[in-house]
């Protein structure tokens, strides 16, 4: 029942009030990331969704276009300032994916949507992870972020495929806003953002 409707119906109750109350929010940080990182001051990007079926990802942009001599792009850690810095830590870059939820793209918790060219990468187990649709937060994001290693986040990405509920999602939710307050696992050691996924590290 809960896979068939209900875990639609529940995002939808919690996503529709949060946009209404969040909506003034949504605003302030508009204008700040236009001040401060310059625009467009929503990121866009193609992400495998249920399915693998590709859809658009919105998020505020956090890292500058900062380019070097040649006009190529600086490393992320270069890219990355303070602010930006601040609105990952705080989850704060991933409030427009709300518009992804109420579109029907995600769900509120789900495995993090990826990037498109790991689609390839991955075993057929790991592959699963799209068996659902993909969620702003999930059981890898309070299971060490992006502290832990793919392999772990992969396995339990595909652990919550087979055994999601509406008291797991709960769960999750309520461990997401302690780590947000914690700011736990934003980045892996030795890396401004998410390390990259490659097949030998899962």
């Amino acid at each position: 029942m809960y896979a068939r409707c209900g875990k639609r119906t529940f995002d939808l109750l919690l996503t529709i009030p949060a946009l209404i109350i969040f909506s003034p929010l949504l605003c302030i940080l508009a204008l700040l990331v236009r001040f401060k990182l310059g625009t467009p001051v929503i990121f866009r990007q193609q992400r495998p969704g249920l399915h693998g079926k590709p859809f658009t990802i919105y998020k505020f942009r956090t890292m500058t276009d900062a380019r070097d001599a040649e006009g190529k792009l600086l490393p992320d850690a270069q890219r990355l300032p303070p602010f930006g810095q601040w609105l990952r830590s705080t989850s704060l870059d991933e409030l427009p994916e709300l518009w992804n939820v109420l579109r029907g793209e995600m769900s509120l918790v789900g495995p993090r949507p990826l990037l498109m060219h790991y689609l390839e990468r991955y075993t057929p187990e790991q592959a699963r992870r799209h068996e659902v649709r993909p969620g702003i937060t999930g059981w890898a994001q309070v299971s060490g972020r992006n502290g832990c290693s793919w392999r772990k986040k992969l396995a339990l990405d595909v652990a919550y495929v087979q055994r999601y509920s509406f008291w797991l999602d709960l769960c999750i939710l309520v461990l997401t806003m302690l780590i947000i307050v914690t700011r736990e696992g934003v980045t892996q050691p030795g890396h401004a953002t998410a390390e990259e996924f490659k097949p030998k590290e899962a």
